[in-house]
């Protein structure tokens, strides 16, 4: 396994030329110039990401990244800790909400402990247990620095282990009761705005909950006194193990030259980690949905990238990103049709 700066190291950018490859064949298709609009720029990204413009997306993966955050003692949640792990059971067993979606879209869905509390070794979990559970935000750090590294450095590796498992895309998910409210403080670190501007009712919390969970916030922010220009020092003071192996996932589609989907505000804001960490990865990672969270669509803007699908979705699981994905087939079905202007006699179009 590859230590971060290895891996911040041997991150090289986009390739250009097949990039350009991909648009010039979209531009060859019997349909007006860029008329696909988003479709056409994320199949140039993917091409631009592995290499190669004769795209195919036959295997695909969702790493649905688990975990338990401390701060769910201040009340900043709807239910307890516990369901992280009843919802990690259904991802195994193939019976979440994205498992359902999943399956339409035809992506293998792979739940990873990064650090559920006192989770028990279960089959269909990958174990890459950090800790159990992190501590409570509003009281300290919520992990050790060492202890980040090591997340963001095992949700790298997990791209690797997957592309050598045949995955050519890698969607994005999470699931930890509390990470709306650590993904919140890292948005208000990062992006330099106060945690009311960032922070939204997660699960439902009613006007006195949302009060509750940005106070939360206020004081972790105080507490800890995170480093905006250290995402290493803010994701271990305020963040959680999720968003640190995500923050790895998108520096590992970087380094291993794999397209990684975006999902919503919480790998939104890991990807911006990813991005602050090594200015350029973002050229690795394709947007799915905005989030109906207040950070979702700060999140993406911060990173250049415009969303595919608005929807108001705030599921969770990786449910936006796999949205995503047959989108993508049905691009992929024009772009190798074969459908040219000269096969069709018609006079190509040229910019005019």
């Amino acid at each position: 396994m590859k230590s971060l700066s290895e891996i911040l190291e041997q991150i090289t950018g986009p390739d250009e030329a097949a990039g350009a490859a991909c648009r010039a064949r979209w531009d060859g298709l019997a349909k007006p110039l860029g008329s696909l609009g988003l479709l056409e720029d994320s199949l140039a990204r993917i091409a631009a990401v592995t290499g190669d413009p004769d795209i195919a997306l036959e295997q695909r993966a969702l790493l649905v990244l688990c975990a338990d955050n401390g701060v769910v003692a201040q009340g900043v949640t709807q239910c307890g800790s516990g369901v992280t792990a009843s919802v990690a059971r259904a991802l195994a067993a193939g019976e979440s909400t994205v498992c359902h979606m999943a399956r339409t879209a035809r992506c293998q869905v792979i739940p990873v402990d990064m650090g559920m509390a006192d989770f028990p070794s279960t089959p269909g979990v990958w174990d890459r247990r950090v800790r159990s559970g992190t501590a409570d935000i509003t009281q300290g750090p919520a992990m050790t620095r060492a202890e980040c590294l090591r997340a963001v450095e095992l949700g790298a590796d997990l791209v690797r282990e997957c592309r050598d498992r045949g995955a050519a895309i890698i969607a994005t998910g999470e699931m930890g009761i509390g990470n709306t409210t650590t993904s919140s403080a890292l948005a208000s670190v990062l992006l330099g705005r106060s945690p009311s501007d960032v922070t939204g009712r997660g699960a439902g919390l009613s006007d006195h909950g949302l009060a509750r969970k940005i106070a939360a916030i206020e004081r972790a922010v105080s507490v800890n006194h995170p480093d905006p220009s250290d995402p290493i020092d803010a994701l271990s003071k305020v963040g959680g193990l999720d968003i640190a192996g995500l923050c790895g996932i998108f520096l590992g589609g970087a380094l291993y030259r794999v397209p990684v989907v975006i999902d919503g505000f919480i790998s939104g804001t890991a990807a911006l980690c990813a991005a602050r960490l090594r200015p350029g990865a973002e050229f690795a990672m394709l947007p799915s949905h905005v989030s109906a969270e207040p950070a979702g669509g700060l999140m993406l803007r911060a990173l250049g990238l415009t969303p595919l699908i608005t929807a108001g979705m705030r599921l969770g699981e990786g449910s936006g990103a796999v949205a995503a994905l047959p989108l993508l087939d049905m691009a992929l079905a024009v772009y190798h049709s074969g459908q040219t202007f000269s096969r069709l006699g018609i006079d190509a179009y040229t910019p005019q």
